[in-house]
Formats: C-alpha cells, structure tokens, sequence
C-alpha cells in the first residue's frame, strides 16, 4: 500500500515545474558538450580519485582530450556503481541520452560517449534539457563583478555570490577587481560600502533574488565598530604579508558581512547562509575534493545575526545531520530562519529522509525551501531532482497520508509548496 500510495503523489509531483533556486552552472555554457563535461563533476573525480586513481592522471594542469579524460576515468568508476552519484549518472544516460542499457562500464562507455556527444550538438539541447527536466528557471553562483550580460535574465537568475568579499578582501586581486567593476578606489570603509551599495544596485537592476556565501565553521558573525573596521581595512592594505594580517582580515570579515547584511535589509533580498565547510581538510584530494563538514559548527553562532535582521530571511544549508536538528530548532522559533534544500555531503537519500522528515514534521510549511540541484551543468537537475521528488513523496505517504490520515491531494498540495511554492514566495520569483 505505502509503495503505490507514494507512487501516486510522486507522479503528481512530477507536474511541478521547477525554480532551482541554487546551482554553479554557466549560463554561457549551461549544458554538456560530451560525456567529459559530465564526468568532470567533481563528485566522480573526488569518488574516482578515492576508488584508487591517482590524482595526477587527471589535474592539476592536465589539458586532456575529453574522450581520454572519460577513460581515465572509467577505470576506477567500476568501484562507485553502488553509490547514488553513479545512479544519477545512469539516470540521466537513460532519460536524456537514450540510454537503455542496465551498466555503464569498461565495455560500453565508448558507445555512449558517442551517442550521448551526437545528442548534444542538437541547436536546442540546452531547450530540450530543461524541457525533460520540467525546469522554468534557476539561480546562478554569480561573482560580485559579473557584469550580468549576454544571457537570459529569466531563465537563469542572478544571485549575488559574496564570498570573496568577506573573506579574500586582503588579498590585491579581489580589490582590483572590485575597484574595476564599481569604478570606485577603495581605500576606506566609506569607499567601501559605497563599492558594496554599488554592486547591490548593479544585481538588483539585473534581478538579482538573493545574496549567498559559503562560511566556515569557525565563524561567528557580530557587529563591528566602523573605527575598528577602519583600522583593520587599512592594516589589510598597506601590508602585503598576507598572514601579519589574521586578526584584521577577521575583524574585516565581520564587518563586511555585516554590511552585507544591512543591505539585504534594504534591498529586501534573502541572504542564503551555506555553514559548516572545513576548506582544504585533504590537500591532496582533486578539485573540489579536499573540503569537508565540521561538526564543530553551531547555529548559536549566528543567533546575533538573526536578531539583529529580522526583516531579512536566510535560507540556510547545513552539511551534517546534527546541524539539521540545530536548524529544524532555529526555523521552529525565529521567523526569519528558513531551511534550505539538502547540501553536499548531505545530498543522499538516507540522509535526505531523515532531515527531510525532522523538518517536515517540526516547521511551518511555509518555510521549507525543500530541494536544489547545486548543479554545474544542466543536466545533473534531472536525476537530482528525481531523486529528492522520490523521497518526498515517501515521507509524504508514510507521515502523513497514513500516519494522519491526510488525504492524497491535501500531501500533494503540502509536497508542491515545498518542490516550488515556497521559492516563489521566499525568493519573490
């Protein structure tokens, strides 16, 4: 009974129409070229590297032809068919690439690459993709100096992506750049914020839907005076010894996120929150492969902030399940505390279903952002989502069509704000 009830409401939730409202992907490039490009994402080079491939073969510096890239890689992805990164893999083979085979491996990968290679020289792949995919929209990473031109505004929206300014602002390149986009010399917090209220403008004119940064878990966010953040920007700047710098950088970040902060409050923009990513834990690992959680992380770190914005509301993401419960906890008591999709390392469907059901259960449904694809090309929002959709509709049967009696339309009503209804009204899209 629970497998056909959850078979019916996954079916209804399948009509949705997607807002992806977090991905890397490049709107100048959004879809794959080869089976290359979809292999290169990271999950299968860090997965292939711990399956026993030597890093070497392929990065750092390596400039490989795609096809030798792919058997490269082939050769230790035999290890990971039990994973559910490789069923995405096969997922979207066989609903994008006509695959019908039930393996992708050593024997056969040769003909896919060919198949799938032929399917994406089509004129309108990057049309057909979103069509099977059911996607209206999606959010983008965007670099503070994107200048936001040459793609379309609609289908792929801008979101103000602040890590460099919070935490690199110490270093020349990240000044330059500033002071290049806004035209603006940045030599003091004046400048600064002027530079800051600048690029505010420049995405909201672009309609931009939210700001977004990843953060450690060692930081703490708080108020900073302007005459202490005065004197730590200019010790940044005149010293070129990046590490004399630790404790002004530190004092700089705050302030800077902090204003952040205050200009989400004006512009009216959600500030996504993605805590707890331990940077370069395995410097030898691949792109992408070296970072970790860090269960160190608590949101009582962020409680001042929460109390000092209450008009803006953060989406956040936590990478383990102990600060899922953390989370579940915040969103249940402040009302600007909003949980975000399902992040990295906690993007599997065991984990998915327990933090999905300990939200589900504990928080308003208004503030439930249920799933993001946190994609680097298009075609990894298929099987991502599909994934997410299926679990959703088995919570959804178990917990409450038949643990409360809910009727199917009153779960799938429930499952549709979640998939969508919730971006629209959190994001305003």
């Amino acid at each position: 009974m629970t497998t056909s009830l959850a078979s019916r409401i996954h079916d209804e939730l399948k009509k949705t129409v997607l807002i992806d409202p977090h991905s890397h992907i490049n709107p100048h490039s959004p879809a794959s070229q080869n089976l290359a490009d979809l292999l290169g994402y990271h999950y299968y080079t860090e997965l292939a590297h711990s399956a026993g491939m030597p890093r070497e073969q392929i990065e750092p510096n390596l400039v490989l032809d795609p096809r030798e890239k792919v058997s490269r890689l082939m050769k230790h992805l035999g290890a990971i068919d039990n994973t559910v990164q490789w069923s995405w893999m096969l997922d979207l083979c066989r609903e994008l690439f006509d695959w019908t085979e039930e393996r992708i491996d050593l024997g056969n990968w040769e003909r896919l690459y060919d198949q799938s290679e032929k399917i994406c020289q089509s004129a309108d792949w990057e049309d057909q993709v979103l069509k099977r995919s059911g996607v209206e929209s999606i959010f983008l990473t965007n670099d503070f100096d994107d200048p936001l031109q040459g793609f379309d505004l609609k289908r792929y929206v801008p979101c103000l992506r602040a890590d460099d300014l919070v935490f690199h602002l110490a270093k020349p390149t990240v000044v330059a750049r500033l002071e290049k986009c806004t035209t603006l010399s940045v030599n003091n917090l004046s400048s600064l914020t002027q530079a800051i209220s600048y690029l505010f403008d420049h995405f909201s004119k672009n309609g931009v839907r939210a700001c977004a940064i990843s953060l450690p878990p060692d930081f703490s966010p708080s108020e900073v005076s302007d005459a202490t953040a005065e004197n730590a920007l200019a010790t940044v700047l005149k010293n070129s010894d990046y590490s004399a710098t630790t404790e002004a950088r530190e004092i700089l970040s705050r302030w800077t996120f902090w204003a952040l902060a205050r200009h989400c409050a004006e512009y009216q923009l959600p500030f996504d929150l993605m805590i707890g990513v331990n940077r370069q834990v395995y410097p030898g690992g691949v792109f992408q492969g070296q970072d970790l959680f860090d269960s160190r992380v608590s949101m009582i770190q962020y409680a001042k902030l929460f109390n000092a914005f209450p008009s803006v509301t953060f989406p956040i993401s936590v990478l383990a399940s102990v600060t899922n419960q953390e989370l579940v906890d915040y969103s249940w008591i402040f009302p600007n505390v909003v949980t975000n999709g399902h992040w990295w390392y906690s993007n599997t469907p065991s984990i998915i279903y327990r933090d999905l059901s300990a939200r589900i259960e504990a928080i308003p449904r208004t503030k439930q952002i249920g799933y993001y694809s946190d994609a680097y090309k298009l075609e990894f929002i298929l099987p991502k989502f599909s994934m997410y959709r299926r679990i959703l509709a088995r919570v959804l049967a178990e917990d409450f069509a038949i643990e409360r009696r809910w009727s199917e339309d009153a779960c799938i009503a429930l499952g549709n704000q979640i998939l969508r209804g919730n971006v629209e009204h959190i994001f305003g899209v």
